[in-house]
């Protein structure tokens, strides 16, 4: 299996971006969204992804 590639996430609550190549790819109704895991804290950052994106990183 490849290597995912690093997408980069805004920490609303620690207000500074990150990048990882550790996430998952969620839908929510037709929307799809990149999760990973907050480097500050336990909480979670989402990332809207286009069906065509989401596609690829499934």
């Amino acid at each position: 299996m490849a290597a995912k590639p690093k997408l980069s996430f805004y920490d609303v609550k620690s207000k500074k971006k990150f990048e990882t190549d550790t996430y998952s790819v969620r839908q929510k109704g037709t929307r799809f969204f990149a999760v990973a895991k907050s480097q500050s804290g336990p909480h979670e950052c989402w990332r809207v992804l286009g069906a065509e994106q989401a596609k690829k990183l499934k």
